[in-house]
């Protein structure tokens, strides 16, 4: 259900911005995208765990946040984002 270590390391030096950069909004959003994909999968056999739809209602709602912020910074680098990890909107 989780990501492993080595799937978040790939993600961080995908979408980071310079070379140590982990923290960055669009790291965040990687990883956080990663994650509701993988319990999205997790409900389709486990309907009924609402302790993880929870969850996964928060990393979307956090996820959503700070793709606003990289859009209210620079409007290029949101779209190019969104672009990169196929997120709808």
């Amino acid at each position: 259900m989780s990501i492993t270590a080595v799937r978040k390391t790939e993600l961080i030096h995908t979408h980071a911005r310079t070379e140590h950069d982990t923290g960055s909004a669009e790291v965040q959003v990687a990883i956080l995208s990663e994650r509701i994909a993988n319990l999205t999968e997790h409900f389709k056999l486990h309907g009924k765990d609402h302790h993880s739809r929870r969850g996964l209602l928060k990393m979307v709602q956090t996820r959503r946040s700070l793709l606003d912020y990289v859009k209210r910074i620079d409007e290029p680098r949101y779209k190019t984002l969104i672009e990169r990890l196929g997120i709808r909107r």
